[in-house]
């Protein structure tokens, strides 16, 4: 076992690629120790930190990156809930299996390592905890139609809220971050000029954004309850 109590441990959920593997990257360049989890990542994706592969959204999956990240370093410091998709189409559109999907990815994905991770934390006499939503859940977008996005993020930043006040006396602290369209491998080259559309300032964001947004957060010991938009604008109003 390789328990340290001198360096704070961070687990990272959707780690392998995009975000995920610019936030594994910042927490190690903070100096953290990182779990990283994502369904198709393998130690050769990041050396420097701990792998546990396999759907986040099973309850087995969950616990055993918790439990992982205690056996490997003693403790588990933040969450980062990063997992999640995205489909865009007409609400009469979407199908069971969409509807299915995105259930269990963007919810049950939170909820059983979140439930882990705080049980995990309240010995421990604190954590912090990162959800990763949408803008569209306050800003709807006529030409990019997101029902789905907005039933389960917006679960997502309403859990926030009410996280954070269940255990602020309890030093643990529970905040969200609203990106806007990051650019990805995910968004190809000729979509980039409409996606940057969708913001005022008149751009996509970068992965390096997010990371800074999480990272501030972390930091941020006074901040809890909080929805971090980093979107250029786009939850401000209409343009």
């Amino acid at each position: 076992m390789d328990v340290s109590s001198e360096r704070k441990v961070a687990v990272i959920t959707g780690a392998s690629q995009g975000i995920g593997a610019g936030l594994v990257r910042g927490f190690l360049d903070r100096g953290y120790q990182v779990l990283a989890n994502s369904r198709s990542i393998t130690a050769e994706t990041f050396p420097e930190v701990v792998a546990v592969a396999g759907d986040i959204a099973d309850p087995a999956v969950a616990e055993r990156v918790i439990r992982m990240a205690v056996e490997k370093f003693g403790r588990v410091d933040v969450l980062v809930n990063n997992a999640g998709m995205f489909i865009s189409k007409p609400f009469v559109d979407y199908t069971p299996a969409d509807f299915a999907a995105k259930i269990s990815l963007n919810l049950a994905g939170f909820f059983y390592v979140s439930q882990c991770a705080i049980r995990q934390m309240l010995p421990q006499g604190g954590g912090h905890i990162v959800n990763m939503t949408t803008t569209l859940v306050n800003q709807p977008v006529k030409g990019v139609p997101s029902a789905l996005a907005s039933l389960t993020k917006g679960g997502l930043d309403a859990v926030t809220r009410s996280l954070a006040i269940e255990y602020a006396d309890r030093g643990i602290r529970v905040n969200a971050v609203a990106p806007g369209v990051i650019r990805t491998p995910m968004h190809a080259p000729e979509t980039h000029a409409f996606l940057a559309g969708l913001h005022p300032v008149r751009r996509m964001g970068e992965v390096d954004e997010i990371v800074e947004a999480v990272l501030y957060l972390e930091g941020a010991k006074f901040v809890t309850g909080e929805t971090l938009h980093v979107d250029g604008g786009a939850h401000a109003g209409h343009w």
